[in-house]
């Protein structure tokens, strides 16, 4: 997003964020290679620092960053400004709609996000399908700025050896792996990121059987990378997968069996459709519309 940012003409770009030693190497490790200035705290229990600092709402940001246009705030750090607009992403409302399948505290923080976005002057969402949500659910307009699929995404490069069909993701309700346990599916819940690109690419297609996503950005991964894709055909997938996916039921194993099958057959077909498609998703783009959102 800050490189996309960038790339659409954004001036003065800072990262800032209150983070533990080991959350700060993290933050400036995800950050190299993105020009933009950091400005990364390091705090002892930063967690707690964080939650004080939304609760109580004092200091305003000014006081610790210096005046700026725009506070495009993260779902956990919710501290007050005085001035300039204040932006904030909804990434899905999960939480919201079922909140058996989340841990208290992410409902308490995902709670606390909704209402954010009832003070904010710019909202947006991930996808057409969330900002409708967005609206229904908690009554506020929000613009849309698909995500953007790394360059990294592509059909060139290392291949992870084998034949296999691949499926990622954690095991959780919502994204509804267990259901491929009977199949010959090679289920990856943890990978180093640096690996995807080529688990993607060796795979013979890739199976996304979420229940509900805000999204669902590895399905346009894979597509990029040159795979075909077999998806769940629940509406919030609909602009992830567009005409370049074979759709199944995601309570059906042998539905999901079937589009595996036609996946192989159609592999040529599929793999054209999702290069074209996934290249529509960029992180320029991206910062054309939160720009574009910001000036609204």
């Amino acid at each position: 997003m800050l490189h996309g940012l960038v790339e659409a003409g954004a001036d003065d770009v800072v990262a800032f964020a209150p983070a533990s030693e080991r959350g700060a190497k993290n933050i400036e490790a995800s950050l190299n290679g993105v020009p933009i200035e950091r400005r990364i705290k390091k705090l002892p229990v930063a967690y707690g620092w964080r939650e004080a600092w939304s609760a109580v709402r004092r200091p305003h940001l000014e006081r610790v960053v210096g005046d700026f246009d725009v506070f495009h705030l993260s779902d956990w750090l919710h501290v007050p400004q005085r001035a300039g607009v204040r932006a904030v992403t909804v990434y899905d409302l999960a939480p919201l709609h079922f909140p058996e399948w989340s841990h208290p505290r992410t409902r308490r923080l995902h709670g606390r996000s909704h209402e954010e976005t009832k003070r904010a002057d710019a909202v947006f969402a991930i996808s057409r399908y969330t900002a409708n949500d967005v609206r229904e659910q908690l009554g506020v307009e929000a613009h849309v700025a698909y995500p953007g699929v790394d360059p990294r995404f592509t059909p060139d490069g290392e291949r992870e050896p084998g034949d296999y069909v691949l499926a990622i993701g954690t095991r959780e309700p919502r994204k509804n792996l267990d259901v491929l346990d009977s199949l010959d599916v090679r289920v990856v819940d943890y990978v180093p990121d640096e690996m995807l690109p080529r688990l993607y690419r060796g795979a013979s297609a890739f199976v996304f059987p979420s229940r509900f996503e805000g999204f669902g950005m590895p399905v346009v991964e894979a597509m990029a990378s040159g795979t075909p894709v077999v998806c769940s055909n629940h509406p919030s997938l609909d602009e992830a997968a567009g005409d370049a996916a074979v759709r199944v039921d995601p309570e059906d194993p042998a539905d999901i069996r079937r589009g595996i099958d036609e996946a192989r057959d159609r592999r040529e077909e599929l793999v054209a459709r999702g290069l074209e498609h996934a290249a529509r998703f960029t992180w320029r783009a991206t910062g054309e519309a939160m720009l574009k959102g910001y000036r609204a």
